[in-house]
């Protein structure tokens, strides 16, 4: 199969041959890999039990779903990447802020991925083989998850579609395995280990896993989807069609792992660290299948979150092709697998990680999809290019590039968000007004749309009426 040509320049309609079905399994096979499974761990190592975190994780997927899928429909229009398309709104230069969230959203996951697949890869290894856990074998092992995933992002769509097909069925039949594993030793009790609530007391700490566990799934993908629904053609088919295969792929994509995740800590007593306990509890027979999870999981998700970084830093420097962009990105991805491997504790990473991020990209992904509202879907493809021709000019300029309302009312967001965000190593100043509850994603959301439709009301009309008469003038009427 050969490699990829496309960056984020505009899909030619004959190209456009992926479908909905495509769309399921790219998101259900990507995501069943033991990065997406460790989230599933965070609200029992919070101290809540079993019922508590299955409801927190339920809550915030679906809530999360609710606000990410839309995004899909953009590039459905646009025939390019999400970054480049909210150009729409932000302007050909401005849409950078989208490209430097989404390059942050997959380099953290492709990290966080590598690092726990290659983890549980050496533990598994240690117990078949007497395999020492030392530096060398973790060295070693996440060079060639990263070699491997290296491979299939600069390869590109095609191949990871095919790689997602396949892991969409062995993945659930090793998941299927791993429940009667490690059914024997399940409980749906709270962990004692934890020591009880992270933070104090039941709904802040229940508040906190939805957020960190439920929630963070769908908002990584919020400059995601755009790189799968490019691929595929408004003229075969419809919106609603496409929103409703993102809606069941991020659903099951997100809940089958993340559930099999939270069994699997309970049954494993993985109340401070999953990945060891996950292989500790595992019996002898589940081994070769959890190695081939770990493995193979890992190169699956870890691949799709590399090429998407390859786009979004195609989209910041022009001149870089994909390929050169994906590799460029794949060393600093492996960099912060080791960083994160020998100096943070993997719950305080992933949880401060993950609310960092969301408070961030919650408000870009607010303000495109208003924007995406007012346009009624009607775009202009060929301006949405221009800063990738490194040419001016078109109905997406606004001033210099930028529209300077959409990227204030995003810092304003994002700042808001900042300061209402609870980590383990940092409390948001506006937390006393919210009684010590993380709600950054919601202030972060309101704050950023909120000032994006107060600054920008007459000139959001303007790209509508153009972008209906680009339409007209298209079509011939």
């Amino acid at each position: 199969m050969p490699i990829e040509q496309r960056g984020v320049d505009t899909i030619p309609d004959e190209e456009r041959t992926s479908g909905p079905g495509d769309l399921v399994s790219i998101l259900l096979g990507s995501n069943l890999c033991l990065g997406v499974i460790i989230f599933g761990w965070l609200p029992p190592s919070f101290g809540l039990d079993w019922w508590s975190s299955v409801s927190a994780i339920v809550a915030g997927t679906v809530i999360g779903t609710a606000l990410t899928a839309p995004l899909a429909l953009v590039s459905l229009r646009t025939a390019t990447n999400l970054s480049t398309s909210s150009g729409a709104q932000f302007g050909v230069r401005g849409r950078l802020v989208g490209s430097v969230v989404g390059l942050l959203l997959a380099l953290g996951y492709t990290a966080l991925t590598v690092w726990i697949g290659g983890d549980v890869m050496v533990s598994v290894l240690g117990r078949l083989f007497g395999l020492p856990a030392n530096g060398l074998s973790y060295a070693v092992v996440y060079a060639v998850l990263a070699a491997a995933t290296v491979a299939g992002a600069v390869y590109g769509y095609r191949v990871l579609l095919a790689m997602s097909r396949v892991l969409a069925v062995g993945m659930t039949a090793l998941l299927a395995l791993g429940v009667l594993a490690y059914a024997p030793h399940f409980t749906t009790a709270a962990l004692p280990e934890t020591g009880g609530y992270l933070l104090g007391s039941f709904w802040p700490t229940w508040l906190l896993a939805a957020v960190a566990a439920g929630l963070s799934g769908p908002i990584a993908f919020i400059t995601l989807l755009g790189d799968y629904t490019r691929y595929i053609s408004p003229s075969r088919h419809s919106s609603r069609t496409v929103l409703h295969a993102t809606w069941l792929g991020l659903i099951a994509g997100l809940l089958v792992p993340q559930l099999f995740g939270t069994f699997t800590a309970y049954a494993a007593r993985a109340a401070l660290d999953y990945a060891g306990p996950l292989v500790s509890a595992s019996p002898t027979w589940y081994l070769v299948p959890l190695l081939l999870a770990a493995s193979a999981g890992s190169v699956g998700n870890a691949g799709l979150m590399l090429y998407s970084m390859g786009l979004d830093l195609d989209a910041i420097l022009p001149k870089a092709s994909r390929a050169r962009a994906t590799l460029t990105v794949a060393v600093v991805a492996t960099v912060c697998v080791f960083v994160g491997h020998y100096a943070w504790n993997a719950q305080s990473a992933m949880t401060s990680f993950v609310l960092l991020l969301t408070a961030i990209g919650t408000p870009w992904a607010v303000i495109t999809l208003i924007g995406f509202a007012r346009c009624r879907g009607i775009y202009d493809p060929d301006a949405l290019q221009v800063f990738n021709r490194r040419s001016r000019g078109g109905i997406y300029w606004y001033r210099a590039g930028w529209n300077v309302q959409a990227t204030v009312a995003w810092a304003l967001g994002a700042f808001a968000g900042l300061l209402a965000v609870s980590l383990p190593s940092y409390q948001g100043p506006l937390l006393s007004l919210t009684g010590g509850v993380d709600c950054s994603f919601v202030l972060s959301g309101l704050v950023g749309g909120l000032v994006y439709v107060a600054l920008s009301p007459k000139r959001a009309s303007h790209r509508v009426e153009a972008g209906q008469e680009l339409a007209r003038a298209e079509s011939g009427l």
